[in-house]
C-alpha cells in the first residue's frame, strides 16, 4: 500500500482534443492554495501542451511520444523520481495522458514498487468531448472505464438532448461521477483531491486488451520562420477530412510580430492569438493510420513556406 503521506496523484485521461488541457489550466489558476505540478504526456516529440500550460508559471514536465507503454514508463519513472527529489513541497501531481493512450498504462506505472511509497494514484478524471465522441470506439471506452470522475466539455455547444443522451450512456457505464465544465462550479475540486477513491494495480485478467497507439499516424512540422496565411488554410482544409487531431504554433507573414494557437479537433478548427512574440511555426498534425498520410501533408505545409 501507498505511504500516508505519499503525494496523490490526478491522472486526466481522455480523447484527442476533448479539452484535457482546458481542465488542467483550470485546476492550476483555481483558487485552492495548493501546490501542483504538472507532468504532460504529449504526442510525438513537439509537445505543444507543455508550452501552452508553461505560460501559468507552475512546473510543467513533458514526456514524449504518447502512449505510455513498456519504452516510455521508465521515462515517467525518472520524471516523477526527479520531481520527487527537488525537495519542493507538492499538495499534489497532475499527470496529462495522450489522447491515444489507454490510461491503464500509466496507472500501471505508478504502482512501481519504488515509487510507491512516494506517490499515490488518487483519481483518474476522463474528459469527454459532448460533441465530438465515439461510445463504438475501444479507446474511447477504455478511457472511460478508467475514469473515477467524467467531465464533460462544450456541453454549452451541444443540444441537451444529446447531452442527455450522453449522459444515460455514461450512466449505463456505471459512472455517476459526472460533472460538466462549462457550468460554474461545474467541477468540484474538493473531490479532485480528496483522497477519496481507492485503486488496485491493473489486472492481467482485464478482458479488454491495453490499447496502443498504432492505430493512429502523426506528423511534426516545423518552419524557422513565418507562413502564408491563405496557403495555410488551403493546406488544412485539404488535410482536415483525413485529421483527428491538429495543434500547434505558428506566425504568418500577413501578421508579424503575433504568434498564433491553432487547434483542430474534428470538424471545429480555430486560430487564436498566443502570448509572446512570433517564434515560427511548430504543428503536430494526428490521423487514423491508413487515411491519414503524413508525406502527402508534408508537401502540403512546405507550400506555405513559399514567397
Amino acid at each position: 500500500m501507498a505511504d500516508a503521506h505519499a503525494v496523490p496523484v490526478l491522472l486526466v485521461s481522455g480523447s484527442l482534443g476533448a479539452g484535457k488541457t482546458s481542465l488542467i489550466n483550470l485546476l492550476l489558476g483555481a483558487d485552492h492554495g495548493l501546490a501542483l505540478a504538472v507532468i504532460v504526456n504529449d504526442f510525438g516529440a513537439i509537445n505543444i501542451d507543455e508550452a501552452i500550460l508553461a505560460a501559468t508559471g507552475q512546473p510543467i514536465y513533458g514526456l514524449k511520444n504518447g502512449c505510455i507503454c513498456c519504452s516510455l514508463q521508465g521515462d515517467l519513472l525518472r520524471t516523477l523520481a526527479s520531481l520527487l527529489s527537488l525537495g519542493r513541497p507538492l499538495d499534489a501531481i497532475v499527470i496529462e495522458a495522450s489522447g491515444v493512450s489507454d490510461p491503464r498504462g500509466i496507472m500501471e506505472a505508478l504502482f512501481d514498487p519504488v515509487l510507491r511509497a512516494a506517490v499515490r494514484l488518487d483519481a483518474v478524471v476522463t474528459v469527454v468531448d459532448a460533441q465530438e465522441h465515439d461510445p463504438a470506439d475501444d479507446l474511447w471506452c477504455a478511457q472511460v472505464r478508467a475514469a473515477d470522475l467524467v467531465v464533460l466539455s462544450k456541453t454549452g455547444q451541444t443540444a441537451p438532448a444529446s447531452v442527455a443522451a450522453l449522459r444515460a450512456r455514461l450512466g449505463e457505464m456505471g459512472k455517476t461521477l459526472v460533472f460538466s465544465a462549462d457550468e460554474a462550479g461545474g467541477i468540484p475540486l474538493d473531490l479532485l483531491f480528496a483522497r477519496t477513491f481507492d485503486h488496485a494495480r491493473p489486472s492481467g485478467a482485464d478482458p479488454h486488451p491495453l490499447i496502443t497507439d498504432a492505430r493512429f499516424t502523426w506528423l511534426e512540422w516545423t518552419a524557422s520562420g513565418p507562413v502564408s496565411l491563405p496557403r495555410f488554410q488551403a493546406a488544412i482544409g485539404s488535410l482536415a477530412p483525413h485529421l483527428a487531431r491538429a495543434k500547434g504554433f505558428l506566425a504568418f507573414r500577413e501578421r508579424p510580430g503575433q504568434g498564433f494557437l491553432f487547434q483542430l479537433v474534428g470538424r471545429r478548427a480555430s486560430l487564436t492569438p498566443s502570448d509572446g512574440p512570433d517564434q515560427g511555426t511548430r504543428l503536430v498534425l494526428i490521423g487514423p493510420t491508413g487515411r491519414f498520410d503524413p508525406r502527402r501533408a508534408e508537401a502540403a505545409l512546405d507550400t506555405t513556406t513559399r514567397e
